[in-house]
């Protein structure tokens, strides 16, 4: 049977190379993103790594209108209907802080512009009775931290609508994999301090697709972040409150 994936968020560096690695599989691919020409270029490299077709759409998670045409080329298409999310946006704290109206736009970016598309593409994925939906999180929406507390909080957020969609989409026969990255090698990231064991892009973009193949419900990539967040989440509250982590 035909499977046909949206990127959303495919001018990224993790959508990107997600975008590539489903290519590879002979999937048809939807790529989503502000950056229009950037994937136009990224349609063509997928057909020419064995995409059966690549669509480039413009998509902005803050304008839902720009959904429509998504949902449009996806109706066309025949097949299972999977969709993998790699928008956010992740500003320093300290500038939401001096500016909270970029709180706004972190939570649309992060959080219900994503949720909103889902939940207008949920319908066309239960009648066709499967599919797969990869959401991807972070690490910083498992607890509140003074470095990224309104990112990590956006993330949170989404993670509980992904848990509940694996709920509702199970009942058809498709399947939602939550996906909470550590520190990953893209643009969210550069130049942050205190970064370590950085993964690639492409590491990611592997994880992912055997998520899928496996039928995950969560995975933390790389693996050991599993075991970091662990550590995290057992640190007693008033020990927490004065780290600056």
């Amino acid at each position: 049977m035909s499977e046909t994936w949206i990127i959303l968020g495919a001018s990224s560096a993790m959508g990107r190379a997600f975008a590539r690695h489903v290519a590879a599989q002979g999937c048809s691919v939807i790529l989503a993103a502000r950056d229009k020409a950037d994937t136009a270029r990224t349609a063509e490299d997928c057909k020419a790594r064995g995409a059966a077709d690549a669509f480039a759409v413009s998509f902005d998670a803050r304008v839902p209108s720009s959904f429509r045409t998504i949902y449009g080329v996806a109706e066309k298409q025949h097949g299972t209907l999977n969709a993998a999310v790699f928008v956010g946006s992740m500003p320093p704290q300290e500038e939401i802080d001096a500016e909270p109206a970029l709180g706004d736009s972190t939570i649309q970016d992060s959080f219900t512009g994503p949720v909103n598309f889902l939940h207008g593409l949920a319908p066309m994925m239960e009648e066709r009775g499967g599919g797969t939906v990869v959401g991807v999180g972070s690490v910083a929406g498992d607890r509140g931290r003074i470095g990224n507390y309104t990112y990590g909080a956006a993330k949170a957020g989404f993670h509980t609508y992904l848990s509940g969609l694996r709920n509702r989409l199970t009942r058809s026969g498709g399947h939602v994999v939550t996906v909470k990255p550590g520190f990953v090698d893209t643009a969210i990231t550069w130049g942050l301090p205190g970064l370590f064991l950085v993964a690639s892009p492409e590491a990611v973009a592997q994880d992912l697709w055997k998520a899928v193949e496996k039928k995950k419900n969560t995975i933390y990539t790389p693996w050991f972040w599993r075991y970091i967040m662990l550590i995290i989440r057992s640190i007693p509250e008033s020990i927490f409150k004065k780290m600056s982590v």
